[in-house]
């Protein structure tokens, strides 16, 4: 198959989809793939490193459509790039419809076939291709929000650690699924005051008792989040959100510190923190009420190195099947990876996004048997 890596222009987007190493696994199978000239540089890969591992470098996007029948990419596709998308194509990457319409119509009026990395499961209900990212997402949230809590930052001022005969800083985490969890253990690592906040008692059990002892977990409900916020330096919420879910409200705010700071890892505008709004890597922080917000929806590509590597490592052997067998024989063989066929052929397979916009909700089932 051939198989093209654009570079992603989503804004402040430095990972790369396939790494070197993973090309590698890719052109020894007797596959061609074409690399968008400079597609991995800010992730520390360079053009000769792809060459070597049996890449061709090709000198613009456009190029990498044409001459690619799988697309893989890291992030959703982006209005610079529908018109290059054809019903030949299969799509590979993270795509979260349910959150962006044009993106969905641009995908059904293409008649493409994509999988999306986020919806991807496995049998016990886990979600393989969301957990590696997951998992830095919380890391790079929790390092982030210490950073600009340093008063040369306009930050409250405080070490992670404390110091001798002074409290460290009390850190609130919303979620205790692998964000709040990464963020929970680096945070515990580094000596801090940790609250973990969940509705699941079970979970929260298990993490203070065999993931990261001594933590203190806290069952999440309306008045113990304004209790345990009101003296938190940091809070992270490491929550999906949900229409009707609402952690903090814009009146919450009057009851924390002044300076304190909010890193919403989830980052979706009026969600389950009321007074969120997307920010960038370029201009992370805003002001509600005297306290300060983080939104960045792409966190781990501030780590863009270690994260394109991980996300490499765990789609690989998915981006070989379906190279290998075809996106048809590859979905119906690989019980995970047919969670992830959102799109078939101009029929919407995934019912949130269904849902959401009131489009149409084909049976993949039935499709895969149409297109046999």
């Amino acid at each position: 198959m051939k198989i093209g890596m654009p570079k992603e222009i989503k804004e402040n987007e430095f990972r790369v989809a396939i790494v070197p190493h993973n090309v590698s696994k890719l052109t020894s199978a007797g596959h061609q793939v074409y690399v968008e000239t400079n597609a991995g540089l800010a992730s520390g890969f360079t053009d000769e490193q792809y060459v070597c591992a049996g890449a061709e470098i090709v000198p613009d996007a456009e190029t990498v459509y044409k001459k690619g029948d799988m697309i893989v990419k890291v992030k959703e596709f982006l209005p610079p790039e529908f018109g290059f998308l054809e019903e030949r194509h299969t799509l590979c990457t993270y795509i979260h419809s349910a959150n962006r319409l044009p993106q969905t119509k641009a995908l059904l009026d293409s008649k493409a076939v994509a999988f999306a990395y986020e919806d991807v499961k496995d049998e016990d209900g886990r979600f393989p291709l969301l957990e590696p990212m997951s998992r830095l997402a919380g890391e790079t949230g929790l390092l982030t929000g210490l950073f600009y809590s340093f008063t040369t930052q306009g930050g409250i001022g405080k070490i992670v650690c404390g110091n001798p005969g002074i409290k460290p800083m009390k850190i609130v985490i919303f979620g205790a699924g692998h964000v709040g969890i990464g963020a929970a253990r680096l945070a515990a690592s580094l000596n801090a005051d940790v609250v973990l906040m969940d509705v699941n008692l079970r979970q929260l059990d298990l993490v203070s008792s065999q993931i990261i002892p001594g933590i203190k977990t806290v069952f999440s409900t309306h008045d113990n989040i304004v209790e345990e916020i009101k003296d938190a330096d940091l809070v992270l919420n490491a929550v999906k959100w949900f229409p009707g879910l609402t952690l903090i409200s814009r009146d919450m705010l009057k009851g924390m510190q002044p300076g304190s700071l909010i890193v919403d890892i989830d980052a979706e505008p009026d969600g389950a923190i009321e007074s969120s709004r997307y920010t960038t890597h370029e201009d992370p922080i805003y002001e509600v009420d005297g306290i300060r917000h983080i939104c960045i929806p792409n966190l781990p590509s501030s780590v863009a190195n270690t994260a394109s590597q991980s996300l490499s490592n765990a789609t690989i052997p998915y981006i070989k099947e379906i190279a290998d067998k075809g996106w048809r024989q590859a979905a119906l063989d690989n019980g995970r990876l047919i969670h992830g066929l959102d799109f078939i052929k101009g029929n919407l397979t995934f019912k949130d996004t269904a849902e959401a916009f009131d489009i149409p909700l084909a049976d993949k089932m039935a499709l895969l048997e149409q297109y046999k």
